[in-house]
């Protein structure tokens, strides 16, 4: 069965549980999917009400979005298990013999690159939904901010998880053109990432509250 068909507590006791996965890779993806979940709820609460026509396009654009990457989310808690288990698989073989030996690095080594590349994938779909999660807070029905700020910090938790599980990987990973590729990645979207904080979510916890839901 697919991690992402457990229930909530079954997948809770799977990562509670003694073995590498899920683990915060897979957590890093389903805080995307919770994120994206909460934006795309603000945005339905705020289809179809008169008092926002003029934004109605705008939030059936950001509901649809949302709705595809939350599904896409889902799928890489799975991705992410699958490219750990392969490098386990590639640490557990034999390393006797020179030729065991070379092949159990270079094995390590690939593993280790793509199941890098899982989680940068994540942190940057993520970082894409940051601008349209803010706009979602600043236009959206004001009585579900509460519910989109918690789904924008759910997002930039993701990202920073990501990259954390992306900077562990490069310490062991031998492509230095590889590896200073990916660290520019992190750190540019490290710091706009934490940058969230001082934009108060957007302004919108300021907003007051005056449509009915």
């Amino acid at each position: 069965m697919k991690l992402q068909e457990l229930t909530l507590r079954q997948f809770l006791e799977k990562t509670a549980a003694n073995q590498a996965a899920p683990g915060g890779g897979g957590c890093a993806a389903l805080n995307a999917a919770m994120g994206a979940a909460l934006t795309e709820m603000v945005a339905n609460l705020t289809i179809g009400r008169k008092k926002y026509a003029g934004v109605d396009e705008r939030m059936r654009e950001i509901a649809a979005m949302m709705s595809a990457q939350r599904n896409r989310f889902l799928e890489d808690v799975d991705r992410d298990a699958e490219a750990y288990r392969l490098v386990m698989e590639a640490y557990q073989l034999p390393k006797e013999r020179k030729e065991e030996k070379q092949l159990r690095d270079h094995l390590i080594q690939e593993t280790m690159k793509k199941a890098t590349a899982v989680q940068m994938e994540i942190a940057e779909r993520a970082f894409a939904l940051l601008q349209p999660m803010q706009e979602t807070l600043m236009k959206g029905n004001p009585h579900a901010v509460s519910d989109g700020e918690v789904g924008l910090m759910n997002c930039r938790t993701a990202i920073l998880s990501a990259l954390s599980n992306v900077r562990v990987n490069l310490g062991v990973i031998r492509d230095e053109l590889f590896v200073a590729e990916m660290t520019t990645k992190c750190e540019r979207m490290e710091k706009s990432t934490r940058e969230i904080d001082l934009l108060r979510m957007g302004g919108a916890a300021h907003r007051h509250p005056t449509a009915d839901l």
